[in-house]
């Protein structure tokens, strides 16, 4: 384990992509959310400690690229097998340690934190596994932390990323897990630091909707949809659509909860010219950083006020712009993700 402020690049072979890459933001004092990430290690020694290396291997090794049918069986047999094995005590007591300390640097005992995938080739420039890995929101409690963090593990033998895997030539996965404090989000959505459909590098693009993100990537609303010149900061395009549901912290303090939208807010922009200038300078800020445009995922947190509420929960290189390399990957992707019915944004 070790904190995401810690990590750099150099360290995405024994973290993963996302984990690093928030080490990087830290860095370059973008505002994200303090946690710790688990290296890629960890699944290894669950793997090893529940004998399962040669039933991962053989599962595998039965997969067909291509054949929907193979593939549902491995992903099947694999998943059964990990989520029946214990996690190893070693592992346990450093996660229960990191956690520990996460909620002494916040001063919140059991701390709602996120847990999503880090996997090896995640978020970068030539591969992307965007809506074939998990993420677990508002976990509490060391026990509900380690399970959700298998769960994790778990997906990385779901349909979708072993067919991907097979189709680009990826043997051997391998994955991080991030851990990071909650962001109670007001608003929450995705920003683009070029027009992802035309390349345009003076445009910065925004889909927002109300609550955490789970709405819109369940498709269960349309978020709304701005373009803002990076040069004068004009809202060139905006388009507010009918937001009817959000997703909310549990009363009781465990996961989130789907709630309807007061009817006053449903039709209104849930960002304001003032909200719309900050995205954009923190959009700004992580390209300058990168040095290639970003697809950025962000979150402001309820009566935090700007700019101390916004946080940056991860970004990544745009691998969608319209060059034959993009389109390949986007294309590779595509085809997996229909196979499954797949294809909204979890990771």
């Amino acid at each position: 384990m070790r904190p995401l402020a810690a990590l750099r690049r150099g360290d995405t072979p024994a973290f993963g992509g996302k984990s690093s890459t928030l080490g990087e933001l830290i860095a370059a004092g973008i505002p994200v959310a303090p946690g710790f990430a688990v290296s890629t290690a960890a699944l290894h020694t669950f793997v090893r400690e529940a004998g399962l290396d040669g039933k991962i291997a053989a599962e595998l090794a039965r997969v067909s690229a291509g054949d929907v049918d193979s593939v549902v069986a491995a992903s099947h047999a694999i998943g059964e097998a990990m989520r029946s094995a214990p996690v190893p005590d070693v592992v346990r007591e450093e996660l229960a340690a990191a956690y520990a300390a996460l909620a002494e640097e916040v001063g919140t005992p059991e701390p709602p934190v996120a847990v999503r995938s880090s996997a090896l080739g995640e978020d970068g420039e030539d591969a992307t596994f965007a809506g074939q890995l998990e993420s677990y929101l508002w976990i509490r409690g060391a026990e509900p932390l380690v399970a959700a963090v298998r769960d994790c593990w778990v997906s990385l033998f779901g349909p979708p990323a072993i067919a991907y895997r097979a189709h680009v030539g990826q043997d051997e996965p391998a994955m991080g897990v991030a851990v990071q404090l909650m962001v109670d989000a007001e608003v929450s959505g995705v920003l683009f630091t070029c027009n992802p459909v035309s390349g345009d590098p003076s445009m910065v693009a925004v889909n927002a909707s109300w609550g955490l993100g789970l709405a819109v990537v369940g498709g269960e609303v349309t978020p709304d949809d701005f373009l803002v010149s990076k040069v004068t900061g004009e809202v060139v395009r905006e388009r507010v659509h009918v937001k009817e549901v959000e997703y909310v912290p549990d009363a009781g303090g465990r996961g989130a909860v789907r709630v309807e939208v007061s009817e006053e807010r449903r039709a209104v922009a849930c960002l304001d010219s003032r909200a719309l200038e900050a995205l954009v300078e923190v959009g700004r800020r992580i390209e300058r950083a990168f040095g290639a445009h970003q697809d950025v995922e962000w979150a402001i947190a309820r009566a935090r006020g700007l700019p101390d509420g916004l946080f940056v929960l991860q970004s990544r290189p745009v691998t969608a712009l319209p060059d034959r390399r993009s389109v390949e990957s986007a294309t590779a992707m595509g085809l997996v993700m229909s196979m499954f019915g797949a294809g909204d944004r979890k990771d």
